[in-house]
């Protein structure tokens, strides 16, 4: 044993970093501020099981995701937690959406997702009530019980010895003598390595400098239920803006049986804002004080705008659910809770399109893990020791 190692999060992608590092014999002590798991972003989604159609070709996004969307439903069912293998439709409703249906088509075929163009009639005979002008099958796409994958992580590191402490916040991480003093509200742990999976607060230990040059803006994204589920066999997602990190409003069959409608992502002024009237002031100055945030309202002013709208007007947000379901009505949508993304955004107003992962000799930081992070968490955190081990840094 080369000594101890301190994860900051008790979300998926921390979990995950520690079970990675647990089956790689350190001794390990997750850290994690709420008083159970996976209380934020591992939380508060889709709970879909992302399969890698969507990114950049090479990236860590496109490499872990397609290898998560493969073993992860087979990983569920050994640990006990509910999850399958479902499929999905990605529909363009207007011919001027096709060239982008078709690359996206190109990109999904350069990741190694299975995914297959389809006409009009055989979109139908998979999702009958889907209106669109050509779709894409993705095979590999599933849904999860994301908090019961929490829990049983939780479960498989206590019973390989790791040390699991919650409600219990850090508060500051202390470098010096080859070590980093872990500081909490209730004491202090001494370790050769901390890694911080904070999600919504991962900015929060970057130095300064560093600092400066990134920053978690969180984008709040609201959801409804489908009265009639009837209307959804599986998942329907439109055809994505490729310049922006979300994929648009789509229509979920969740892990429950529920289908869920949305998100739509407008800017929360609390990083824990679930809520409209959330509001915490410290943390809305700081992100209205960032250089970057700005750039990225004028580069996306319009959309944004838009997004608002959706989410202020229903009848607005219902007109584009129904141009992918057109049988649904105002009185078939009712809202449940938000989620709150965490997205790193960079100084020239650019959002991280990857995970991003930092560090150095005694702390590493996971900056940016949104989706597809809960998808591919075990991945995440394999690729975190990983690159600690291969640094020697534990």
């Amino acid at each position: 044993m080369s000594g101890t190692v301190v994860v900051v999060g008790g979300g998926l992608v921390g979990l995950a970093v520690a079970h990675a590092l647990v089956g790689r014999g350190r001794e390990v002590v997750v850290v994690e501020k709420e008083p159970d798991w996976a209380r934020h972003q591992s939380g508060h989604n889709s709970g879909v099981i992302h399969s890698g159609l969507y990114y950049r070709p090479g990236s860590l996004k496109a490499r872990l995701a397609t290898e998560a969307a493969r073993t992860l439903p087979e990983v569920c069912a050994e640990w006990g937690v509910t999850a399958r293998r479902t499929g999905k439709l990605v529909v363009a409703t207007r011919t001027e959406e096709l060239p982008r249906l078709h690359a996206l088509h190109e990109r999904g075929l350069a990741n190694g997702v299975p995914v297959d163009l389809l006409s009009p009639a055989a979109a139908r005979e998979i999702e009958p009530h889907v209106a669109c002008v050509a779709a894409l099958h993705v095979h590999s796409t599933g849904v999860c019980d994301f908090p019961g994958l929490a829990r049983a992580l939780a479960e498989r590191l206590a019973a390989a010895g790791a040390e699991l402490r919650t409600s219990e916040r850090v508060t500051a991480l202390d470098r010096g003598h080859g070590r980093v003093r872990v500081v909490t509200d209730r004491g202090e742990i001494s370790a050769t390595h901390a890694v911080v999976c904070a999600g919504l607060q991962a900015d929060a230990f970057l130095a300064p400098a560093a600092r400066r040059q990134v920053r978690i803006v969180p984008f709040r994204g609201e959801y409804w239920t489908l009265r009639r589920p009837d209307l959804v066999r599986g998942l329907v997602y439109p055809v994505p803006d490729p310049t922006m990190p979300f994929l648009g409003v789509h229509l979920t069959r969740g892990w429950d049986g529920e289908v869920h409608v949305g998100p739509n992502a407008v800017l929360a002024l609390a990083r824990e804002g679930y809520r409209r009237r959330d509001v915490d002031p410290r943390e809305a100055a700081d992100a209205l004080g960032f250089a970057g945030l700005w750039r990225l309202g004028r580069r996306y002013a319009v959309t944004g705008a838009q997004e608002a709208w959706r989410s202020l007007v229903p009848p607005a947000f219902l007109r584009t659910v129904r141009r992918m379901l057109a049988e649904v009505s105002a009185e078939d949508l009712q809202r449940r809770p938000a989620g709150v993304r965490a997205q790193a955004v960079l100084r020239d107003g650019s959002p991280a399109d990857d995970f991003v992962v930092r560090g150095g000799p005694l702390v590493t930081h996971v900056v940016n893990a949104p989706s597809p992070g809960a998808t591919a968490c075990l991945q995440i955190g394999a690729h975190v020791a990983e690159r600690l081990l291969a640094r020697a840094a534990l």
